[in-house]
């Protein structure tokens, strides 16, 4: 029934699928928002990897630059430029909880029982396709090089004008 020969991609996958997990559960889990943002950013790295294992670098490193870097950057500066009182903590419900538990395990149930019982078609042998992230950094370079520093300069200046608004309201 589990036929399944360990290599290191098998493991590497269950590295990743591990701190996705951990991150997904710890964004939910914990107060401080900060927690938040670096906990999401584990997700994203975490993301970046299984891009990796399935021969995507090039959306992997777009992942690591865009999501995990450019992206929780920006939530950062977004949570320090911001006024937070701390809420109230909502009393638990155990009745809600123990739902809650109950629910997630029966659809883990179901879920393992359909994978379980899917019959799935062997795979073709892969072909390995030619890579494009040259011509994609050529024609962005090449043909769309102002229309690219165009939009540089607009997020440069949009980001200036969101300090100088938090500023204002600061003082």
């Amino acid at each position: 029934m589990f036929n399944i020969d360990f290599t290191g991609e098998y493991a590497a996958f269950f590295i990743f699928s591990a701190i996705m997990i951990c991150g997904a559960v710890l964004m939910i889990t914990l107060e401080k928002v900060v927690h938040m943002v670096v906990s999401m950013a584990a997700v994203f790295l975490g993301l970046a990897g299984m891009f990796v294992l399935l021969e995507a670098e090039f959306v992997a490193f777009v992942q690591v630059l865009i999501y995990a870097g450019a992206i929780s950057i920006l939530m950062i500066f977004g949570i320090m430029m911001t006024k937070h009182q701390s809420a109230e903590q909502e009393p638990v419900k155990p009745l809600k909880e123990a739902l809650a538990i109950i629910g997630a395990l029966s659809l883990f149930g179901i879920l393992f029982y359909a994978i379980r019982m899917t019959t799935f078609p062997e795979p073709a042998p892969f072909q390995a396709g030619e890579d494009n992230t040259m011509a994609i950094g050529m024609t962005l370079y090449t043909g769309y090089i102002i229309p690219f520093e165009l939009l540089s300069v607009l997020l440069t200046v949009a980001f200036i004008g969101a300090i100088v608004l938090a500023k204002k309201e600061a003082d």
